[in-house]
């Protein structure tokens, strides 16, 4: 699936169970929440969780969490740039080219 087809089938996905009518305030608290789930989960990588009320889950466990994680930051991307019209590969090119500019040597 390439990033086109991805944003269509997340706005359509989303727009079916009526999670893209959310106010856009919200989706950003849902942003944020998701955010703080991938920083728990390269926590777990990393350093781990040692909590006694936590299973013990495997390297593979943890990057698969990590995996869901990204998905479920990178899905309110899309809806938030859906909401303004906003091309994803519009998004990774102007992003690439203010990297470029901003270190050329």
């Amino acid at each position: 699936m390439d990033v086109k087809e991805f944003q269509k089938w997340i706005g359509s996905y989303y727009k079916e169970r009526g999670w893209s009518d959310l106010d856009i305030f919200v989706r950003v608290g849902f942003l944020s929440e998701e955010t703080g789930e991938v920083a728990r989960a390269i926590r777990a990588l990393d350093i781990g969780r040692d909590r006694p009320d936590e299973m013990v889950s495997t390297v593979d466990e943890d990057k698969e969490n990590l995996k869901e994680e990204l998905g479920d930051v990178l899905g309110n991307v899309v809806v938030i740039a859906n909401q303004y019209n906003i091309d994803l590969e519009d998004i990774f090119l102007q992003h690439k080219n203010k990297l470029l500019h901003r270190y050329q040597n």
